[in-house]
């Protein structure tokens, strides 16, 4: 008797199945995805639904899931069309840390741009197949292959697990700012005796609030600024150790 054979289940990608005909003129993948992204930006993951985005569009809910099957699908596709923002020099060999660090700059800039982007790097599916994602991976391994790494992967590795991780919680302190209704200096004022009194018996935490209050109050997002690059350039002085071996 011969064996039965068992379909394997489809890989649940957007990107792992054909791309369907628009059926309507103004109805396609690229308006939706255009349109999510607007509701990602201005509500956050967690207001987003595929009946929400279907009555945006003016659109009945079965025009869309031939679109898109699922919200799964629909982050991919985003995830995927703000990674097109992010730019990464050419590699020609001239000065590869100022071009990893220009590309860092970039994706933090396109992270808090979109804040729900780091969060959603690595929980939207395969989107890591997404064309734009992987151009941009591409781009990186050029980089540091023209540098002389001999393992391009694992300085992509460092460097992207510092920038999304330092975005992800940048993103979600802007968040919770701008949930307040304050500006940053603001909300800083107003949150900074609070923090020094939880400070109260650690040391070193208390001198960092003290030696920063000014700053934070004042320019909240030039200390951002220079605190992503300080340790950025901590992360590139040991891939440039790791080259010089």
């Amino acid at each position: 008797m011969a064996a039965k054979t068992t379909k394997p289940s489809p890989i649940p990608s957007v990107w792992a199945r054909p791309r369907p005909e628009p059926d309507q003129p103004t109805l396609n993948r690229a308006t939706i995805v255009r349109e999510a992204i607007v509701m990602l930006d201005a509500q956050g993951v967690e207001a987003l639904s595929m009946r929400k985005l279907a009555t945006r569009l003016n659109a009945g809910a079965a025009s869309l899931y031939r679109h898109v099957a699922t919200k799964d699908e629909l982050m991919e596709l985003a995830v995927d069309e703000v990674a097109a923002e992010i730019h990464v020099p050419p590699a020609d060999g001239s000065d590869w840390r100022a071009a990893v660090s220009e590309s860092a700059h970039s994706f933090r800039t396109t992270a808090l741009r979109h804040p729900w982007l780091s969060s959603q790097l690595g929980q939207a599916g395969l989107a890591y197949l997404g064309p734009n994602l992987m151009t941009y991976s591409e781009r990186l391994a050029a980089l540091f292959t023209t540098a002389g790494f001999p393992d391009p992967n694992g300085a992509i590795d460092a460097v992207l697990s510092y920038v999304i991780g330092m975005s992800t919680t940048e993103a979600a302190w802007l968040t919770t700012v701008a949930r307040s209704g304050e500006t940053e200096a603001g909300f800083i004022a107003r949150l900074m005796p609070a923090a020094q009194q939880a400070a109260a018996g650690h040391e070193h935490l208390a001198q960092g609030y003290a030696g920063t209050q000014q700053t934070a109050t004042t320019d909240p997002a030039a200390l951002r600024d220079a605190k992503f690059a300080a340790a950025l350039d901590i992360v590139l002085d040991g891939l440039a150790l790791r080259l010089a071996r």
